[in-house]
């Protein structure tokens, strides 16, 4: 916070804390076999099966997306030597849940269908429109700026004018990682948490 000759200039911080409503995770296949052409066929056997299930929990074909598809071979290296283990074939799913509700059960069709060569990464929790907490931010951090170049100005021993230039600095919103933790006849359950928005404000104030 600094004071010049035309005015105060101050930051103001605010932050509002909103729940996430979005999923979005990678469900894929991971196959190793001998030849490339049996990990290929065991992978889109799997991963046909998996868009089965995805759809059969009411996900549209709209929030499925293939992220990746990879094919390599894979070695052992031991005692200098190289050996070939097999052929690694991955196809992976970007997943969007629009219903928190249902992640759980739907994380556990795609195991259940897919089985053993199952992969699940990257799960972000996030929100589909953050307006109203941002919104909310803003105030705040409307509020801590002006008390804070309230209270310099009174310490100055001048009166505050008003704003002259307004400056938004938008911090990164971070989802929290979702916890999940084994059930027993029970989809797996999902915590969703909050997630915090934040606003930066520098402000400057005339003095009168």
């Amino acid at each position: 916070m600094s004071r010049d000759d035309s005015g105060i200039t101050v930051v103001g911080i605010g932050s509002a804390d909103t729940a996430p409503n979005l999923m979005s995770v990678d469900i894929g296949v991971s196959v190793r076999s001998d030849t490339v052409d049996s990990a290929s066929s065991q992978t889109r056997a799997h991963a046909s099966s998996l868009i089965e299930a995805l759809t059969g929990e009411g996900l549209g074909h709209k929030d499925i997306a293939t992220r990746n598809f990879s094919v390599h071979p894979e070695y052992d290296h031991r005692d200098g030597q190289q050996r070939l283990l097999g052929y690694r074939v991955t196809n992976d799913l970007s997943v969007t849940i629009r219903d928190l509700a249902e992640a759980g059960s739907i994380l556990d069709a795609a195991i259940s269908a897919v089985g053993d060569p199952v992969t699940i990464n990257r799960v972000q929790l996030s929100v589909d429109d953050e307006t109203a907490a941002r919104d909310l931010a803003r105030e705040a951090a409307w509020a801590d700026a002006l008390a804070r170049a309230e209270h310099l100005a009174r310490l100055a021993g001048a009166t505050l004018g008003p704003a002259v230039s307004i400056v938004e600095s938008a911090g990164q919103m971070l989802p929290p990682r979702p916890m999940m933790r084994a059930a027993l006849a029970e989809a797996t359950p999902i915590e969703a948490g909050t997630t915090s928005i934040t606003v930066t404000l520098e402000v400057r104030f005339g003095l009168d």
